[in-house]
């Protein structure tokens, strides 16, 4: 793709030639134009590519949580499957209207990390995704996937309360930043929010686990929890952030650690151990990992609010929050 957004790779798959109208499935795809790699002469050159095998509707989203109200009335109004196209904050929105309806979801990459693409076997470059997606026209299997669940709010793969949630907020409030800079710009905001907030006084939590297969109920202390349905956490450039263990999308139920506390050499040998392919974040002393659970509730021991996050996007603070799964809640293309 060059500076003025076109491309000659999608230009050819728009002039692919058409299938018959009455054999094309409908799709609806919903567009986030501010999303890091999305433009409008793209935008309009995926619709058209994607029209060489579907009936295709577009909508771009205008506020938060709009993708979800979209969803809603997507699945009532019997659309063959919902696009995402933008980051994994617009996936999650998605997931979140069209759990439980039956409609399938799939996506396309638009942000920087695009981590539910990944986790999906779906390209990360745009335009072999729109290959790809043109090639489930002829090999169409919808799949059922779990949700994690936190609240009311589905997630996807990941959600955390503590110190990553404090992370993507400050990184969510400076939106130009995080697009320039990416998986650069993440690090040197936790290192900033470490040593300001967790490393003298951090706001503490206590996580009441219930007991799996694996492991008996407990109960842990600590200044952070991450909860996984899926593996990996997350992306740092092409290295998979591996955190919990024993998480997949269709083992109905979750994985996650307990971080018990921070300091000046803890935190640190956490995240090499999280990108190094043959150290366990499981094994650091610091940790309390879990698996296989259904169930777990969180609420702060000192009375401080904690900050949430679900898939890499803040959705507030709270003084408590249960996690639970949802088997096979979303059904998926890809």
């Amino acid at each position: 793709m060059n500076a003025t957004g076109y491309d000659p790779g999608l230009e050819l798959l728009a002039q692919a030639g058409d299938a018959e109208e009455a054999d094309r499935r409908r799709l609806l795809m919903i567009v986030n134009p501010y999303a890091t790699t999305v433009s409008a002469r793209l935008r309009n050159l995926v619709i058209s590519a994607l029209r060489g095998s579907y009936l295709v509707d577009a909508i771009d989203t205008e506020r938060r949580d709009h993708a979800t109200e979209i969803c809603r009335e997507a699945a009532q109004e019997g659309y063959d499957a919902v696009v995402a196209f933008g980051g994994d904050g617009t996936v999650n929105e998605a997931a979140n209207g069209l759990a439980g309806t039956g409609t399938p979801l799939t996506c396309l990459p638009g942000g920087r990390a695009n981590v539910y693409c990944r986790m999906l076997g779906i390209p990360a470059d745009v335009i072999e995704a729109t290959e790809h997606l043109l090639g489930l026209a002829a090999d169409w299997r919808p799949r059922k996937v779990d949700l994690g669940r936190v609240d009311e709010r589905f997630f996807l793969f990941s959600a955390g309360i503590g110190l990553d949630a404090s992370v993507v907020a400050r990184v969510d409030a400076h939106p130009r930043l995080k697009a320039r800079l990416g998986e650069w710009y993440y690090a040197w905001v936790a290192t900033t929010t470490f040593a300001r907030r967790y490393l003298y006084r951090p706001p503490r939590l206590s996580a009441a686990i219930e007991a799996s297969p694996t492991t008996g109920a407990g109960r842990v202390e600590g200044v952070t929890v991450l909860v996984q349905n899926a593996h990996p956490y997350t992306y740092f450039g092409e290295r998979a952030v591996e955190m919990a263990e024993g998480a997949a999308l269709q083992s109905g139920d979750l994985a996650g650690l307990v971080l018990t506390r921070t300091s000046p050499l803890d935190v640190p040998s956490i995240a090499w151990r999280a990108l190094s392919p043959r150290r366990r974040v499981a094994d650091h002393r610091r940790i309390e990992p879990f698996r296989a659970t259904r169930r777990l509730h969180i609420h702060s021991v000192d009375g401080r609010a904690l900050p949430l996050q679900v898939d890499g996007d803040f959705i507030g603070h709270t003084h408590e929050a249960t996690f639970t799964v949802a088997p096979g809640a979303l059904a998926i293309i890809a």
